[in-house]
């Protein structure tokens, strides 16, 4: 079996990744190797050891830890890199102009970057890369959302290096998260939806394919264990299909219903956005301003994905998607999520 690494092994999908890995035995603990940016003896890393799988230290900064890291390895999962304040340069100015490329500031695409140039040094055959399902339309397409622009160039520099290393790459663009609904909504507090607004004013809004991490996790782990022969070279959606798509307006419909109190969505436009976030709920304005333009993008329908690799995939270990429904309500009642589920399956 080849060698696996994955980076962000104690994260959300990696996390979910390596348990469906194991859970479904489709790769033998001592053939997969968990990244952390954790120390040696650290809850963490022996957290990780106690599922038996290697665990390896490696720092997106430091690109010299993965090098050290990814020796050995075949394939690599590079979960995309959580610091999405290096992004905060790259929301969409009024005038269309790209900020961050206009003023040289690198997004986390300069880390994704430190990864990649690694593993071709390390020798690593075969990258598959967690994006996100904006752009709905396919590679190369653009997206009004500012936290896709550093995937985009992501999966642009992998094709660049593929086509210059032989090395494989596929692109797995996973679906928004159920369990992000909360971000989405405003920054809704879940947990403590009873205290929480009536009204949530948003940008604008648009049908979403969510898609359960647990799912995610389940479908990267059948990619990676594969022969790599059907994915190679390939951009695939992980998402729900469109007739289970719901809007941010609709999800908020669902949080009412699991808290007993109606919410809705009002939609008055980015400025309006923007300068109730920043000045009435108090949050910081590159964060805003660079969030904001995720609202554009549901608007053109860039998360409304026609792809059934999800499905298909989860139909091998006999599963079937989780529904928004169950993880909004579960979150609202504080009954847990993607955890309880993976528990279960």
């Amino acid at each position: 079996m080849a060698k696996i690494a994955i980076v962000g092994a104690s994260g959300k999908l990696g996390g979910a990744t390596l348990s469906a890995l194991l859970t479904h035995k489709l790769a033998p603990p001592s053939d997969i190797i968990a990244l952390t940016s954790s120390a040696p003896g650290s809850h963490t890393w022996t957290r990780l050891a106690a599922t038996g799988a290697r665990v390896r230290h490696a720092r997106f900064e430091d690109a010299a830890t993965f090098e050290r890291a990814l020796d050995g390895v075949e394939r690599f999962f590079l979960v995309s890199t959580p610091d999405i304040a290096l992004d905060f340069g790259v929301a969409m100015d009024y005038d269309g102009t790209d900020a961050a490329s206009a003023g040289g500031n690198p997004g986390r695409e300069s880390h994704h970057k430190n990864a990649i140039d690694a593993s071709v040094k390390a020798g690593v055959k075969w990258i598959v890369y967690s994006s996100l399902a904006f752009a709905a339309s396919g590679d190369g397409a653009a997206s009004k959302a500012g936290v896709m622009r550093a995937h985009l160039r992501t999966e642009a520099y992998l094709r660049t290096i593929s086509a210059a290393h032989g090395v494989g790459v596929t692109i797995l663009r996973e679906g928004l998260y159920n369990e992000s609904w909360p971000l989405y909504l405003g920054y809704f507090d879940a947990g403590n939806a009873q205290g929480e607004r009536d009204v949530v004013r948003l940008a604008s809004d648009g049908k979403i394919c969510w898609s359960a991490i647990h799912d995610l996790g389940v479908a990267s782990a059948l990619v990676l264990s594969s022969s790599g022969e059907e994915y190679g070279g390939k951009t695939i959606y992980l998402s729900t299909r469109p007739e289970t798509a719901k809007t941010v307006g609709e999800v908020a419909r669902l949080v009412g219903e699991a808290r007993g109190r109606d919410l809705r969505v009002e939609k008055v436009g980015r400025g309006e956005h923007e300068r109730c976030y920043v000045e009435e709920r108090g949050l910081p304005r590159p964060a805003v301003e660079w969030w904001a333009s995720t609202y554009p993008a549901l608007e053109d329908g860039e998360c409304l994905v026609d792809d059934p690799a999800l499905e298909t995939l989860l139909a091998r270990v006999g599963l079937k998607p989780i529904p928004i429904e169950e993880t909004v309500a579960a979150m609202v009642r504080g009954q847990g999520s993607w955890k309880s589920r993976q528990q279960q399956a």
